[in-house]
């Protein structure tokens, strides 16, 4: 009877050997499926979470822009609120990290627009710096009226400012609704990644207008202007009737309007806005 019995402890010992292994083998494999998903699928997942939030700030700051310009246009002094996303949150369960973003509204700028008769009209802006962990970082900005995306490989004018014009018998005439930004102290910024809402009210305009022989636009971003500004008057620089360009060709500064066949007549509407962000009472 001993050899039976030690043949089947040798068995039974040998059973819970296999079963250890197998524990550790499951173990193992979940750890790799775990790793994979990690490694592999969450930044494919956090990247897309991170655009499609700068398509929602892209969306948000074109209702700004709308926004801002029925208040212009209605002359009412009544406070909006347009939201903003900063950033978005973590993936639970996993490593991930946080996207964020930077709102500022802009008041005290070197960006502005010269005439023969005008010498200045600052071009104040608000503007989203985001800052993300997976995907690419943009700028988003509201100036002048328009809408421009900025990341690393260029910039566009995602949405054109208020520009028209009349192409009259000897002179092309633009109008140009400007918006002009007035912030508070302590209420012109912000960081983080949740919701924050930018209040915006008119307070009043200016009228400037008349013959010149240029308009000089000095921005940050040139190109978004030079694109949006020959889109806007194809037809008139099409024709010869202006001319349209950055200048100095070789180190650009500005963009530069110009009369070419026909005279140039420029009127700016130059509303003012004041915006805060965040909340409290908007002053006048």
């Amino acid at each position: 009877m001993g050899w039976w019995w030690r043949i089947k402890f040798l068995t039974e010992n040998h059973s819970g050997v296999a079963g250890v292994i197998e524990a550790l083998l499951l173990v193992a494999l979940v750890a790799v499926i775990i790793s994979t998903i990690q490694l592999v699928y969450i930044p494919e997942i956090m990247e897309q979470r991170e655009a499609d939030h700068m398509d929602e700030v892209e969306k948000q700051f074109s209702d700004l822009k709308s926004t801002i310009d029925l208040q212009t246009v209605l002359q009412r002094d009544v406070p909006i609120s347009s939201p903003i996303t900063l950033g978005s949150r973590e993936l639970p369960y996993f490593v991930t990290a946080r996207a964020l973003g930077e709102l500022e509204i802009i008041d005290n700028t070197t960006s502005r627009v010269e005439t023969d008769f005008v010498s200045s009209i600052p071009l104040t802006s608000i503007r989203y710096q985001a800052i993300n962990a997976y995907y690419l970082d943009q700028t988003y900005i509201l100036e002048g009226g328009g809408v421009i995306i900025k990341q690393y490989d260029g910039e566009v004018m995602d949405v054109d400012p208020a520009i028209s014009f009349e192409n009259r018998t000897n002179e092309v005439r633009i109008h140009w609704i400007l918006p002009q930004f007035n912030t508070i102290p302590g209420k012109s910024a912000t960081s983080g990644f949740k919701t924050c809402f930018i209040r915006t009210n008119y307070s009043r305009e200016t009228t400037y207008e008349g013959q010149t022989s240029y308009i000089k636009i000095y921005s940050e971003y040139l190109d978004a202007w030079n694109t949006s500004l020959n889109r806007i008057l194809e037809e008139p620089v099409r024709n010869g009737y202006i001319k349209i360009y950055k200048n100095p060709p070789s180190l650009p500064q500005y963009v530069y309007i110009t009369p070419g066949s026909k005279n140039l007549y420029v009127i700016f509407t130059v509303a003012n806005i004041v915006a805060q962000i965040g909340p409290g009472a908007v002053v006048s």
